[in-house]
């Protein structure tokens, strides 16, 4: 009987190692199967931009005779993209700012320039794209598709991407099987930006789980026709302010990577209603512009705008958006209400910092 009941064990005491072998098979990276594996852990953030004033019109008429007037258009298109140690996209949000600014025939100000300017994602159903639509998409829906079909390329992988002239206004449209019946916007500019925000990436300071894109949009600074309080004649001019800020944030809702940037964009306008600014010359951000913004002369720190900025990306590192929105801040004068006036700042930032610290908590609100 034991003979029996030991050779009946054997086959049996096989199986229950053979199956114990299989189940405490080390996996990659020694992760457990439910553990997300580490190719797509964030390791780099970027933040990318394309900026056009191609579309800004003339005061005229169209090809039937009718009026048209003046409007300075600013188009802005914003990346915010986290990418792993490969170079493979993790998160990526991409939007875009068409922002206008409206002049009457006598060159007075149309548009509301204490408006806050939306953008195409912002605008969402009411931007109006879906009643042309051959997919019947609008958007904030096609973009959402782009993003998703982006994740897990790398940008050269993305520059490869198969395309078609659908027209002149839409001369780099998706031609892949998985996009479509799902996007037909033209995408060479958000490929650009997203090209940029990689080449431009910066490490990250902790384990981030969310990476948002954040920004504010201002037409404030616009001119009309007319003089100043000294006499001098001051031409019109579009100008469209695009704050844009690409953050990462860990588990406890703490920075632990931020990027800002600022695209101070003027469409310069004549006495005759004609744009003089170049259409075609490349528009560059404050921190592009680097020693060529021009600020330093001015500056009590003699710090440029790209350098103030710098230091102020550090300082939030680490801290959670209630915290930062918590900064003491004082009034310089009425074009800088809020200027750091903390310790660690006051000898290094000097611009006023309210609409970057809004990018970042919206970055927050809008991280995925």
């Amino acid at each position: 009987m034991k003979k029996a009941l030991s050779i009946f064990l054997v086959p049996v005491f096989t199986i229950a190692m053979l199956t114990g072998c299989a189940s405490t098979k080390p996996t990659t990276n020694n992760q457990s199967p439910n553990t997300p594996s580490n190719d797509s852990t964030i390791a780099k953030i970027g933040l990318g931009h394309v900026t056009s004033i191609n579309s800004s019109k003339d005061l005229g008429v169209d090809k039937d005779g009718k009026e048209v007037l003046p409007t300075a258009q600013v188009d802005t298109v914003m990346v915010a993209a986290a990418f792993d140690k490969d170079g493979k996209v993790v998160k990526v949000t991409i939007d875009n700012a068409q922002s206008k600014v409206d002049f009457e025939k006598d060159l007075k100000l149309k548009s509301n320039i204490k408006d806050k300017l939306k953008t195409k994602v912002e605008l969402g159903d009411a931007y109006g794209m879906v009643k042309g639509s051959q997919i019947k998409k609008e958007w904030y829906q096609q973009i959402a598709e782009l993003e998703k079909w982006m994740k897990g390329k790398t940008v050269d992988e993305i520059k490869n991407m198969k395309v078609k002239k659908k027209d002149n206004d839409h001369p780099s449209v998706p031609d892949v099987a998985e996009l479509t019946s799902l996007v037909t916007i033209t995408v060479q500019d958000y490929i650009a930006a997203l090209e940029e925000a990689y080449k431009t990436a910066v490490e990250i300071k902790g384990a981030a789980v969310k990476v948002g894109l954040g920004h504010d949009v201002s037409i404030a600074n616009s001119k009309a026709l007319g003089v100043d309080k000294d006499g001098k004649e001051v031409l019109p001019a579009g100008q469209v302010d695009t704050v844009m800020v690409a953050s990462a944030f860990d588990k406890d809702g703490k920075v632990v990577g931020v990027i800002i940037d600022n695209a101070q964009t003027k469409v310069q306008y004549g006495k005759d209603g004609k744009v003089t600014s170049d259409k075609k010359a490349p528009q560059k951000t404050k921190v592009e512009l680097g020693d060529a913004y021009g600020m330093v002369k001015g500056s009590q720190i003699k710090k440029e705008w790209y350098q103030q900025i710098a230091e102020l990306q550090k300082w939030m590192n680490g801290k959670t958006v209630d915290q930062i929105k918590a900064m003491k801040v004082k009034k310089k004068d009425d074009n800088h209400p809020s200027v750091p006036d903390v310790a660690e700042l006051t000898s290094l930032v000097t611009v006023t910092v309210q609409d970057y610290i809004a990018g970042v908590a919206e970055a927050y609100a809008n991280a995925k």
